[in-house]
């Protein structure tokens, strides 16, 4: 396992960051546990959960992870853990978004389902747009101070709200985030624009979620085949039909270089100088084992330049549009 710094801070992460959103509401305990317990074996010390997880049962997900740290052997003091807080947790008006009321509670209450009287990166799960930054953040100078979060990160945050953030944490020299968690894949480069140019200014890992696109890019049509030709549904069908002719090119380019097209999508997230760590989040140990071998590819220049062919990207904003 190759392991980085993630973006400015001396924390040590690796390579792959194993996604838990599938636990509970797809994957069994049990078997979450072995994944967890496999991940762990390869090398993967940073997984990342959220506080809504387990959807209808909200808080689900951080449940069977803590329940798996409680195990001991020292899977908790080898685990980076990171997890998200904004979403509404209940039907009470303080149990979402980003006030100090729920900052304490929303923290106290995953410190409780994890098991653990700390976080390791306590990320922002969406930007709130009713909250000053002032009060976010004083919050999380309590927290620090009081020892139950290490770092701060932010997820699906625009590049001007990465930018407001750290001026404003800058100015009451604190260090706020350290890390971006965006939908960043071949298909979805949105986040080259200005995400990317801010995350790298102030010194932010980018955590790349959904690398597969929700599946296209696990080699969608090959499996339509596979399956007799009954078509992928709702979402995902409408974009299969929208990017078909990419994904095809896409298909044949990994048949041709010998790599599974799963495999092909996160070695060229891997490539990428901006990202820190994708997040894989496995439903079986079978897709966890095909994510791993993607540290083992190394993408040519050739390659990469018909990957942005076949997948074309952005330049930084505003040159992408404008002169």
């Amino acid at each position: 396992m190759e392991y980085t710094h993630l973006g400015r801070s001396g924390l040590s992460v690796s390579r792959f960051c194993l996604g838990t959103m599938n636990f509970g509401p797809k994957t069994e305990e049990a078997d979450a546990h072995a994944i967890m317990d496999s991940a762990r074996d390869t090398g993967i010390n940073f997984f990342d959960t959220a506080n809504v997880y387990g959807w209808e049962r909200k808080g689900w997900t951080e449940e069977i992870v803590g329940r798996w740290f409680a195990k001991g052997g020292g899977r908790r003091e080898d685990t980076v853990i990171a997890t998200k807080l904004y979403g509404s947790m209940s039907e009470r008006p303080n149990d979402t978004f980003l006030s100090a009321l729920n900052i304490r509670r929303a923290l106290d209450a995953s410190l409780k389902r994890l098991q653990t009287d700390y976080i390791d990166l306590y990320q922002f799960h969406h930007i709130d747009r009713n909250t000053p930054w002032d009060e976010i953040w004083q919050a999380m100078e309590v927290a620090v101070t009081q020892g139950k979060i290490i770092y701060n990160g932010s997820s699906n945050f625009a590049g001007w709200h990465i930018a407001r953030a750290q001026e404003n944490a800058g100015r009451r020299n604190f260090a706020g985030l350290v890390s971006e968690q965006s939908i960043y894949n071949l298909i979805n480069r949105t986040v080259e624009l200005e995400v990317i140019p801010a995350a790298r200014q102030y010194g932010l890992g980018l955590l790349p979620w959904s690398p597969l696109q929700g599946g296209l890019l696990g080699g969608i049509l090959q499996k339509e085949a596979d399956a007799g030709g009954r078509r992928a549904d709702g979402r995902v069908r409408d974009l299969l039909e929208k990017h078909r002719g990419q994904i095809r090119q896409y298909e044949d380019l990994a048949a041709e270089l010998e790599i599974r097209p799963g495999v092909l999508a996160l070695a060229w997230l891997l490539h990428q100088p901006a990202v820190t760590a994708p997040l894989v989040g496995p439903r079986t140990q079978e897709q966890l084992d095909e994510a791993l071998l993607a540290l083992d590819v190394t993408l040519d220049q050739k390659t990469l330049d018909r990957l942005d062919e076949i997948f074309p990207g952005h330049r930084t904003a505003p040159e992408d549009y404008a002169w």
